[in-house]
Parts: structure tokens; sequence; C-alpha cells
């Protein structure tokens, strides 16, 4: 099974009965969101009170491609500050309604950059340019660290540029992401949020 045509994957690394139990770690405190695959909770440290963000994917008897290049991405990544930090990935196993999938993230408090801007609209308001800028560059660090690592995101969006309340520009979810080769160092596929995409790189 390849990733995206990329490099093999290999099912030693992955195996879900091999991940550790997420209970034994990590207490859910509550809802914070909704994505593509599952819910997203907020989630404290049972050993040093700490809180992280938690994707829990319910019921999977299989490893999602999407999930499997988010894992391949985030796992082997080194920390920056505006790349969200990955902590860890969790199986819990459930015979009654099949087993829980925890991808374990930084806790980004401060919600996306398109909450941001619905939530000033409703007051009548809009993003200043300094705060727009201030975004922008923490972004394009974040898009710099990845292209340093031969990764390309493919799908920049406000939604997946989140805010920590200490002011924190964090990129997130790397599902469709690549990873480049030294033998393959450009993509010719098209993925990503129609809305979001450059027109030229649009084919309808």
């Amino acid at each position: 099974k390849h990733l995206y045509g990329l490099f093999h994957y290999n099912p030693m690394m992955l195996g879900l009965e091999s991940l550790p139990d997420p209970t034994d770690t990590w207490e859910i405190i509550e809802t914070i969101g909704k994505g593509t695959y599952g819910k997203v909770y907020k989630v404290t440290n049972k050993r040093d009170g700490s809180l992280a963000a938690v994707k829990i994917l319910d019921p999977i008897s299989d490893m999602d491609e999407e999930i499997e290049a988010e894992y391949n991405i985030l796992q082997f990544l080194p920390n920056h500050p505006n790349v969200v930090k990955f902590y860890g990935m969790f199986y819990k196993a459930d015979q009654c309604v099949g087993g829980q999938l925890w991808l374990v993230l930084e806790l980004c408090n401060g919600g996306s950059v398109t909450e941001l801007v619905k939530g000033l609209l409703k007051c009548g308001q809009r993003l200043e340019e300094a705060v727009i800028s201030y975004i922008l560059y923490g972004a394009l660090m974040g898009l710099q660290h990845l292209h340093n690592n031969r990764i390309i995101h493919r799908d920049v969006k406000g939604n997946n540029i989140l805010l920590t309340t200490e002011g924190g520009v964090k990129l997130v979810d790397f599902g469709v992401s690549a990873q480049l080769t030294s033998t393959r160092l450009r993509r010719n596929t098209s993925v990503g949020t129609p809305f979001w995409m450059a027109p030229e790189v649009s084919s309808s």
C-alpha cells in the first residue's frame, strides 16, 4: 500500500493493536468541535494536568488514508511554533461499537481564523490590517517549516489556521498533505478545498 504514491506504508508501524490505550493518560473534559471524521474534544493529561485536543474517530476498522497521511507527517515533523504539536496516536478497543482512534494534538483554544472573521462580521467589524498581517506571517512561517521538511500542505484555508489565547498561529490538518522524496520533488495532483484554490489549479 502506498501513501499517495510517495512512499511505502509499513503495516507494522500503524498496527492499531500496537497503539497505547488513551484512557491510561487522557481524560475527556468537553466537546469543542466536529471534524470531517469525528468529534474533537478537550482532554486533560492525568499525570501532569496539561490540556490537549483529541480527534476521536469511531467506530474504525481500518486506518483511513487521510488519517494515515496526517499521522505519518506529524510524527516525523520537528516541532515549530507555527505548526500544531503532535502528542501521539492512541487506540481504544471496544468490541461492542468498534474501536476508537485518538489523535492527540496541541490545544488551540482561540478557534480558527474563519471563526474569528465570522464572529467579527456578526458584530459589524472586520479584521484590522495589522492583525491580518500577523496571522499571515505566522501561517507563512509554518508553511516555510513544512517546505523545509519537504512537505506540502495543499489545503491552507481559514479553518486550518488555528489561534491560541496566547496569540499563537498554528497550521493544522495534514490529511491531504504530501511528503516529497528526493526522487520526486513536485506534485501534479490537485487536492484541497475548491473555494480556496487558485483559479489556475482548478480544472473545472
